[in-house]
């Protein structure tokens, strides 16, 4: 998944496979059945191109992200000590975008280039685009959506190897 955001295109198997047969040795059906079953759970879309598959991502990075920080948060008993504790354990950068991003969020319009200078989004992309999800299906329409489930781990999809290990640089 870690690639398929970085590239930010649509990318095949063997893009993938060169690409992670830079850092480790792995096989090209290893990296197929990851994608294929990235595109089972949702996460993905594919488009056939030629014999091969192009594999497209559903969802931003950022709204990801959003999505696992917001599932946490809302499972704790005591919401706003969840968050004294998560903004006590922030950088001072970190904070500085957090006040920045809520600036947007209340409507102050000074507070947009701020956030667009500290945050890394897509190429093309607003912050308020990589934020952005919407609801199921709203993907085909150009718009960005989330897959059903979120792993409770934060691990990213295709994180492991076939063997369950965890795979660097993945």
């Amino acid at each position: 998944m870690t690639r398929v955001w970085q590239w930010n295109r649509p990318v095949t198997v063997r893009e993938v496979l060169e690409d992670l047969q830079r850092e480790r040795s792995i096989a090209y059906t290893t990296v197929m059945t990851v994608m294929d079953n990235l595109h089972q759970k949702g996460w993905v879309r594919r488009e056939v191109e030629g014999r091969a598959y192009r594999y497209t991502a559903v969802s931003t990075r950022a709204a990801y992200s959003a999505a696992l920080m917001n599932e946490a948060w809302s499972k704790s008993d005591n919401p706003a000590a969840a968050l004294v504790a998560f903004f006590g354990m922030m950088s001072p950068e970190q904070r500085e975008s957090l006040q920045a991003a809520v600036g947007i969020v209340q409507g102050d319009p000074g507070r947009t280039e701020t956030v667009q200078e500290a945050a890394t989004v897509q190429e093309g992309e607003t912050v308020q685009e990589a934020a952005t999800v919407q609801e199921p299906g709203a993907a085909e329409e150009g718009g960005t959506e989330l897959p059903a489930s979120l792993p409770a781990s934060g691990e990213l999809p295709g994180d492991r190897g076939a063997d369950g290990e965890a795979a660097p640089g993945r």
